[in-house]
């Protein structure tokens, strides 16, 4: 393995670690119909209790390769209140971690009738994750290869809550989260491991459009993980179709970190790469149902493996209310 890319797996590496380690990873899932996932907020603000499955699959080829499921149900509670629940697994390589979250919302509307929508909503996760790094690998012939390696499967837990608020005013929305707002002690790796797992979460986006032809919404997130200061921006734009039988939908998200890496390339040139993917999707509702399809491209000089990242989600909407609101909102009709 040459400098180069030695390089280029601990960029990636690091990259994967620092989303896989603090709880539910941020990805592009939350385009599929599943803001609830980033937003505790967005627990029950929809007319429907949504359901979401979702596989995420990196690196076809790859042994070892990140892998991600989750499973989410979220809904209304009585009037003005939302609850719901998460659970996930992700696996990167010899770590691994599985952790549910629990939910409670509340939903204050100002609008004049059950039509119009004109919401302010907050709400809070409280979460339970379990850590785990397999050692049992590690070991040579020399049991002094590693004195710090256990050599065996060490596993850590922590609670943690994530807080946020959402506004959804006819076709315009705004949500902001505070992920893992509590300071967790894991010692999973070494006994200094930083206690601050705290990343902020701002989307915002607006549709407009013909209903009877074709509704845009363009929309964007930005993400800042306080530890280490990273920032990342994803731009989206989604575009939906009404047909007999359903909602046809796709878009297009360009993920960019504002921090890059430098790497070696040559004998003396130092070069700078920021991380950075595409991700076209694509979706479909009829009736109850919903499925879409994501693919993640990987964008720079550098790159680990040629393959994507591939994602199916699978939805089912359930207990709708009799009306929709008078807005293009397809994350809440």
């Amino acid at each position: 393995m040459n400098l180069k890319k030695v390089y280029l797996v601990l960029l990636f590496a690091v990259a994967q670690v620092s989303f896989s380690q603090e709880g539910l990873p941020v990805y592009s899932d939350y385009l599929s119909d599943n803001y609830y996932l980033l937003h505790p907020s967005m627990a029950g603000a929809a007319n429907c209790t949504k359901v979401r499955l979702t596989a995420r699959q990196q690196w076809f080829g790859q042994d070892d390769a990140p892998a991600l499921q989750t499973l989410s149900i979220n809904g209304s509670l009585g009037e003005r209140s939302g609850g719901g629940v998460i659970v996930f697994n992700d696996k990167n390589g010899y770590h691994s971690q599985t952790g549910m979250k629990l939910t409670y919302a509340h939903h204050i509307m100002f609008s004049r009738d059950n039509v119009d929508l004109n919401q302010l909503s907050f709400g809070m996760s409280a979460g339970f994750v379990q850590s785990s790094l397999d050692e049992s690998s590690f070991y040579t012939n020399d049991p002094s290869f590693d004195p710090v390696a256990f050599g065996d499967i060490q596993r850590a837990s922590y609670f943690n809550v994530d807080i946020g608020a959402s506004y959804n005013f006819l076709d315009f929305y705004v949500h902001a989260t505070v992920k893992n707002a509590l300071a967790s002690d894991r010692k999973l790796y070494t006994d200094r491991e930083p206690v601050n797992l705290r990343r902020f979460i701002l989307n915002s986006g607006y549709t407009f459009g013909d209903p009877d032809k074709i509704v845009w919404e363009p929309s964007f997130m930005f993400q800042l993980v306080t530890q280490t200061q990273e920032k990342t921006v994803d731009l989206n734009i989604k575009a939906y179709k009404e047909l007999d039988f359903g909602r046809l939908w796709g878009g297009l998200s360009y993920r960019r970190s504002l921090d890059g890496a430098q790497f070696v390339e040559g004998q003396q040139s130092i070069g700078d790469q920021k991380l950075q993917y595409i991700t076209p999707i694509i979706g479909l509702n009829f009736n109850s149902y919903m499925i879409s399809y994501t693919y993640s491209h990987l964008l720079g000089d550098i790159k680990f493996d040629a393959g994507g990242f591939h994602q199916i989600t699978l939805g089912l909407n359930l207990f709708c209310k009799r009306e929709k609101y008078h807005c293009n909102c397809p994350a809440i009709n």
